[in-house]
């Protein structure tokens, strides 16, 4: 079985605010699942997007046009 994460536990591994958590995984900029009204992660793909941050596009991260957009802790 894989590792999941809460939205807190991966606000607090990417020392960013939950707010921005919500805000990347619905914007699909950040790899999530809900789960009813929650959000879950898995430990591997949340490692593997923090590794591609300085280079390659994140997995199945789509724009509002369908296209690839690279993404941004920012």
């Amino acid at each position: 079985m894989k590792d999941l994460l809460t939205l807190s536990e991966v606000s607090t591994f990417l020392k960013v605010p939950k707010s921005t958590i919500y805000k990347l995984a619905r914007e699909r900029r950040l790899p999530g699942h809900k789960v009813g009204k929650h959000w879950r992660f898995v430990r591997e793909e949340i490692e593997s997007w923090v590794q591609n941050a300085g280079g390659e596009e994140p997995v199945g991260a789509i724009s509002q046009n369908g296209g690839r957009d690279r993404f941004s802790l920012n």
